[in-house]
Order: structure tokens, then sequence, then C-alpha cells
């Protein structure tokens, strides 16, 4: 799955709502045509998503997403997922993938990731669903975790 940075939102939107009933986390009132350049730029969570190459590869993250994980946009977007874990997180991380893969989203997952200098971070009240086109195929995974977890659900 490949796309432009904004092409991919509908998507992403559409599928979270698919699972989980809702739309994805956005401040009272926000405009839906705003929704794209908040949900890039400005949203206090983490955006992330995957295709489903057999070495998943990142295909989006918002800013912060990037600011998480230390990367520029250029050197994430294309690296393989796994490597958003530290090696002794992976198994577990990995776990998660495949669990999401059959339920089609989970839920409340808090755990360690790693940024582009080897320094480990927590995630909070994270959500993890499957990219789902309109034909029903499943084609990639998508991220949402909350960076602070004193902010936790709060919107700018």
């Amino acid at each position: 799955m490949s796309a432009t940075d904004l092409s991919l939102l509908p998507l992403l939107e559409a599928s979270y709502r698919r699972w989980l009933g809702e739309p994805l986390p956005r401040p009272a009132g926000l405009p839906e045509p705003e929704l794209p350049v908040w949900l890039h730029e400005w949203a206090p969570y983490a955006l992330l998503a995957h295709g489903t190459e057999s070495d998943p590869l990142f295909c989006y993250a918002n800013r912060q997403a990037l600011s998480c994980f230390g990367y520029p946009r250029d050197e994430f977007i294309g690296m393989p997922s796994r490597f958003s874990a530290s090696p002794k997180d992976r198994d577990e991380r990995q776990r998660l993938m495949e669990a999401v893969g059959r339920q089609g989203y989970a839920s409340g997952y808090e755990g360690w990731r790693v940024d582009k200098a080897g320094e480990a971070f927590q995630i909070h009240a994270g959500m993890v669903w499957n990219l789902v086109d309109v034909d029903g195929m499943r084609v990639g995974q998508a991220a949402l975790f909350w960076p602070d977890p004193q902010r936790v659900g709060q919107l700018e």
C-alpha cells in the first residue's frame, strides 16, 4: 500500500469507524473538511499505519508519531514497522499485530517502543485496527496511541 500522506486518512478513519463504531478522536465542532489536516498536523496522539507486506512497511505517520519516533518522514515511511519496537519487545508487538489480524482491532494497549536514537518510550491507550478497503480486503493495519499518560483523551 502506498499513498501520499493525507490520501490515506479517509481509509484510516473509515476502518476505525468500522471496528470501533465511532470516529477517530477529534475536537468537538471540527468541520469535516478540516479533519485530515488536523489529524496529520495537530492531533495530540500518534497515528500511523503499515501495509501487508511480508515484513510490513510504514506507509503513514502523522506529525505526533514522527515526533515520538524521532525520524524525519522520508526515513520513517518505508521502514519495516517491526523496527518501532526494540528487539526485546518485538515478540510482544508481533503477538499484538497477529491478534489484531484475527480480531479486527485491539484497544487499551500499553507498551514500549523505541525511537531512532534507540531510546525506549511508553505508549498509552493504544488502539490498533485492520485497514479494510471498500471491497472488504485487509490492506494494512493502523495504530493510534497517546505519548503522554496525562493527556490521554485530551484534544486541542
